[in-house]
């Protein structure tokens, strides 16, 4: 079952789940009917939705009911998933990438997710199933998960960035694997091998340098309630994403080490066997000439009536085979 189908069956409701955070690691489930007069029943409380972004109801209801400007709606319901970040007064409008982990998936197939916060709500979007928030949630039913708005921004930002790891450790793994691999015996299954490792390493450095930059304008404006530790704490998920951007670009210049080695391989193959071809035809060209000479039909060819012409022409063949060899092994063309 593709991923809109699976989406499908979920209903057509915009909310996927809500809860509100009790500032202490907890939260309590919220339905739609209580969504919109929401307000802060004790200190710290802060409300968490998450919507699927693709259902019809989403941007009126974030306009007319959440009070969020027609713009950031039409931002936060767009197909446009490049990531990116901005500050809109108290608030904090994002873009970010994760990696698709659902079945038939390719790694390249990342998902996308918008956020919106001003501090007392906090509202994710998704189009696709992201294991992100269902683990952020799971943490928060447990008591263990986020205290405060800035906290739940963090957790979301690590978790999409952990994830990346893995698909990185899974691709050098792939890369070990093919450099033990006998290049010759197995050229047709290594090469499709490299051509996929490299694809998957571009697509991921498209998505994950722009999301760098986009962890890097909130760590660096966001408002007042983003705290000193929020921002210790992001910049630790972007230094983490900075080294997994490094290591992309290590994964894509193995691949293609081993890519041109592969390359090299397969020319230097071609061009031994031609050189071999070219020997042997070098060795049968005067001798083709000269069982052609002395195979002409016509009178007076020496030999014709002797019995022992026919031996007599092997030994010079023979004789010029030997020649020809000892000359090419002198000249080191052997």
């Amino acid at each position: 079952m593709d991923q809109l189908a699976t989406d499908a069956t979920e209903g057509i409701d915009p909310l996927i789940f809500g809860r509100v955070l009790d500032g202490k690691g907890g939260g309590r489930p919220i339905g739609r009917t209580e969504v919109d007069n929401w307000q802060p029943q004790a200190p710290g409380e802060i409300l968490w939705l998450h919507l699927r972004r693709q259902a019809h109801e989403v941007k009126p209801w974030l306009v007319a009911d959440l009070d969020i400007s027609p713009t950031t709606a039409e931002l936060l319901v767009s197909d446009s998933t490049r990531p990116r970040a901005l500050r809109e007064g108290n608030a904090i409008v994002a873009t970010l990438r994760g990696i698709n982990f659902n079945p038939n998936a390719q790694p390249e197939d990342m998902i996308s997710l918008q956020l919106w916060c001003d501090g007392t709500r906090l509202i994710t979007l998704r189009k696709f199933p992201m294991q992100t928030p269902r683990d952020i949630l799971a943490l928060v039913d447990a008591g263990k998960g986020p205290t405060d708005a800035g906290a739940a921004i963090v957790q979301i930002v690590d978790q999409l960035v952990v994830r990346m790891n893995q698909t990185i450790v899974d691709m050098n793994d792939q890369i070990d694997i093919l450099e033990e691999m006998d290049v010759e015996e197995d050229y047709e299954d290594i090469l499709p091998r490299i051509t996929s490792i490299r694809r998957n390493c571009l697509a991921l450095k498209r998505h994950m340098s722009p999301q760098h930059e986009a962890l890097e304008r909130i760590s660096r404006d966001a408002p007042q309630w983003f705290e000193g530790h929020d921002r210790r704490e992001i910049a630790e998920s972007i230094e983490r994403l900075r080294r997994y951007l490094d290591d992309i670009d290590i994964s894509k210049e193995s691949a293609l080490v081993l890519q041109d080695e592969l390359r090299a391989r397969s020319l230097a193959s071609n061009e031994h066997a031609t050189y071999m071809l070219t020997i042997v035809a070098g060795i049968f060209l005067p001798l083709g000439f000269l069982t052609g000479l002395m195979g002409i039909n016509v009178g007076g060819m020496p030999g014709v009536d002797d019995g022992d012409a026919f031996w007599i022409v092997v030994a010079i063949c023979l004789g010029i085979m030997a020649l020809q060899l000892l000359l090419f092994w002198r000249w080191k063309w052997l």
